[in-house]
């Protein structure tokens, strides 16, 4: 009996099919902006009722199955003025609703990055980079990691090969996976979250876990229009992930290779029908072992945020974010050798099972609001608040011998920073005359406190029993483990070990890009005001303030095709010692650039070409004659870096993604202070490596059963590397050069991919360092030590992602 009733229910269902839908009417249209742009994944939908949809890549939209009836349809999204129409919908019928939204398309930034299907290509930069302008109209290389990126090359965090994606980016030798550390045009670049310079002290922020990462924007030179004060190399920017008002989620799950385990959530969703109340959600938890014995790397992220529209013009959003990360003592990645690089196994060890592992806490919050004055004016207030707790224990030999023993030491690293910051700014448009003028103003302000106990270490060899590398040892270390004091307050432990370090800024900005002939010749005027003061180690405070300028140039040779210049200043209050006692200054730097940007094919992919000379002067180096126990530094005189660099990104053709770049970096002492002598003129500064070469090629099949599979590849290579020291009469002390092959497979259909990656393919000896003279005073050593630390062998990521 159940089969009949089954077939005479399916067949009453599908006779009833035409009836159901001639009770029902549709409802279409297409959403475009006020530069008759589509605006995609925009939200539409009947005001008060649950039924709604998002536009797709062409603007266009369909709502279903209306039932007969009078209705107020309503567009939403981040960022836009929400527009509301009366219809009303007959059975039967389709009826064509349009919108043309008040905002052009650089007003939909948010959105763009946040859907866009062709996300290897990121056309506009983030509203909190400031820059009202598409990135090709920008008279600067700014080059965009995009969220699909990420989730392709199975990146986890920020120190995990992301910077393969740019061009002239590196890592040098650190902390391991505490701190990313980017090295760009001859020197460190400044790390920012959300358009807030997050650096509290010479180490960090914590490597930010990519489960809140929406997209890097890397940032090459001085960024007058983002801080007051900064290297003149730049600067990368996360932007975390927020409220999108498209309702939507994913659960992703991945293993890997030594002992990788990690889950990962993306609830994204609004809260209320009339879309005003957006909510996200992500988390994410991991255990990761590691190549080398006794090492492991555990976290867990939880970070939601609320998005609410107080007005059509007025919207707020608040975010928080928890990172908490459990890892070996910091410093066990490092190895050190009298006797050269990589002379001891890849997955050699100097550290002790049963020294405590390090704890962090790294809590941040923001807070942004942003009114919208009309569809040219808007203004932006945001407020951060970080707080980063840390408990635990650094690694670092107290000596190491010629006969292949050393002493190791373990030394407390308890710290703990806050940081309070706040920015303010409003972007316009206005025209005199025949020039159109693009305004952006506004002020930042911040104070930032560390403070660490490192005045505290435990030998735990003896000199009698050192630790043997040609036989080594990991059983009760023979000089036991320590005992630290924990039971005195941080601030007076911080206070005796001078570890204390503050600062406190302030700056006004005024920027005037001027648009002449329709827009197509663009001429920038920009000028910052900063005031810095600063100390460390529990020293007097360092104070500086000055102007800096910046003029650009950018001229519109087609709608595709731009060609610009730049000059552009910047200075960076310095800490440190020097040995006759003298004074600090700030180092000031003057960085001036040309390049050419193109989109290609209608916009699918970009290609940028650029040519800088960054100059520097006041530099400080660490003295190279520090004996164990010194942090002395000298004054370098004037460093010029110089190169040029090529990115190329986007979808070459259906299916067909690419990412390739090239820079050639050189930076060398073009003159020498007074009294130094350790330096010469024509000597390699280190922090570059002189020949960077990446690519990324994903193809996936469009059409047949297959569709949906795709496969990728990719590599990264360096070629004169000066990352941490560089000898232009030791070749032995330079690292060699540096090739990695990965490469992996994958298929995805609308809700479900699965994607598997081999890194390292051809299982090479991989690794940064540095050598080090007169560090160790030990006895019967006169020479220097190789430091060094190995990247894992071949190894094997999978992951699979359900999106709902």
């Amino acid at each position: 009996m159940r089969i009949p009733l089954l077939i005479s229910t399916l067949l009453i269902s599908l006779f009833s099919l035409p009836v159901l839908a001639q009770q029902t009417g549709l409802v279409k249209g297409k959403i475009t902006t006020s530069d008759s742009q589509p605006a995609i994944y925009v939200s539409i939908g009947l005001k008060g009722k649950n039924q709604s949809t998002t536009t797709d890549d062409k603007g266009s939209y369909i709502i279903n199955r209306v039932k007969a009836g009078n209705y107020i349809l309503r567009v939403s999204a981040i960022g836009i003025i929400s527009q509301e129409k009366e219809i009303e919908v007959k059975n039967g019928e389709t009826i064509t609703v349009n919108f043309t939204l008040t905002e052009d398309n650089q007003a939909l930034k948010e959105v763009t990055i946040a859907g866009k299907k062709n996300k290897y290509k990121v056309s506009l930069p983030s509203a909190s980079l400031r820059l009202n302008e598409p990135l090709l109209e920008a008279p600067q290389n700014i080059q965009i990691v995009s969220d699909q990126v990420i989730k392709d090359q199975q990146i986890i965090s920020m120190s995990d090969g992301l910077i393969r994606n740019v061009s002239g980016a590196a890592r040098s030798e650190h902390w391991g996976d505490l701190y990313t550390n980017i090295k760009m045009r001859g020197s460190q670049i400044q790390a920012m979250r959300n358009g807030f310079n997050f650096v509290s002290s010479y180490w960090g922020p914590l490597t930010e876990d990519m489960s809140i990462v929406d997209h890097v924007e890397f940032v090459k030179g001085p960024a007058g229009f983002m801080l007051g004060n900064g290297d003149p190399s730049g600067l990368y920017n996360v932007v975390t992930k927020k409220p999108t008002g498209i309702n939507r989620g994913e659960v992703s799950v991945t293993v890997g290779s030594y002992d990788l385990y990690r889950t990962a959530v993306d609830f994204d969703h609004q809260l209320t029908n009339d879309g005003k109340l957006l909510f996200r959600l992500n988390a994410a938890a991991q255990t990761k072992g590691s190549f080398r014995p006794y090492e492991s790397n555990d976290r867990y992220t939880f970070a939601p945020s609320l998005s609410y529209q107080l007005t059509n013009k007025t919207k707020i959003t608040a975010e928080y974010a928890l990172q908490n990360a459990k890892m070996t003592e910091v410093g066990s990645f490092y190895i050190f050798s009298p006797n050269g690089y990589a002379t001891l196994p890849r997955d050699f060890t100097f550290t002790q099972p049963g020294v405590e592992p390090t704890r962090i806490n790294d809590h941040s919050a923001f807070i942004n609001l942003q009114h919208n004055f009309n569809d040219k004016w808007k203004a932006t207030a945001q407020v951060a608040y970080s707080k980063y707790l840390q408990t635990g224990t650094s690694s670092w030999p107290s000596a190491v011998f010629t006969n292949n023993t050393i002493i190791r030491n373990v030394g407390i690293w308890d710290a703990e920073s806050s940081m309070k910051l706040a920015q303010f700014f409003i972007n316009g448009q206005l025209n005199t005359g025949g020039i159109v003028h693009r305004i952006l103003a506004g002020f930042d302000g911040g104070k930032k406190n560390y403070m660490a106990d490192w005045g505290q270490s435990h030998d735990l060899d003896l000199p009698s029993a050192p630790f043997n590398v040609n036989n080594p040892n990991y059983g009760f270390p023979s000089n036991g483990y320590p005992n630290f004091d924990r039971e005195t307050s941080l601030t007076d432990r911080a206070i005796a070990a001078g570890g204390l370090i503050d600062q406190k800024y302030l700056s006004a900005y005024l920027q005037d890009e001027l648009g002449f002939f329709e827009n197509k010749f663009r001429l920038t005027l920009a000028g910052r005001y900063t005031y810095v003061s600063q100390s460390a180690w529990g020293g007097n405070p360092d104070k500086a303030k000055k102007f800096t300028p910046r003029v650009g140039l950018s001229y519109s040779v087609d709608k595709n095709t731009s060609i610009y210049a730049v000059y552009d200043e910047a200075f960076t209050p310095q800490t440190g010692f020097l040995r006759n006692g003298n004074k600090i200054d700030p180092i000031t730097g003057t960085n001036y650039e040309v390049g050419i940007k193109k989109d290609w094919f209608g916009g699918k992919w970009n290609t940028t070409l650029a040519a800088y000379r960054i100059v520097k002067q006041n530099e400080l180096a660490a003295d190279p004659f520090n004996q164990a126990g010194e942090s002395f530094s000298i004054v370098v005189g004037e460093k010029r870096a110089q190169g040029i660099e090529f990115d190329l990104r986007g979808e070459i053709t259906a299916g067909l993604k690419l990412i390739a770049n090239y820079a050639y970096t050189d930076g060398k002492v073009t003159e020498v202070a007074d009294g130094v002598t350790s330096n010469f003129v024509g000597q390699a500064v280190p922090g570059f490596a002189k020949h960077v070469s990446n690519a990324w090629l994903s193809y996936t099949l469009q059409d047949g059963l297959l569709k949906g599979t795709g496969i990728s590849a990719g590599f990264t290579h360096l070629a004169g590397r000066a990352m941490g020291t560089f000898s232009g009469t030791n070749e032995e002390r330079n690292l060699p050069n540096y090739f990695k092959l990965d490469g992996g497979l994958f298929w995805e259909n609308k809700n479900l991919r699965i994607t598997a990656n081999a890194f390292n393919l051809l299982d090479e000896y991989l690794f940064t360092g540095a050598y080090y003279t007169g560090y160790w005073n030990a006895p019967n050593y006169d020479l220097g030590v190789y430091s060094w630390q190995a990247e894992a062998p071949r190894n094997y990521r999978l992951s699979v992602a359900y999106k709902f």
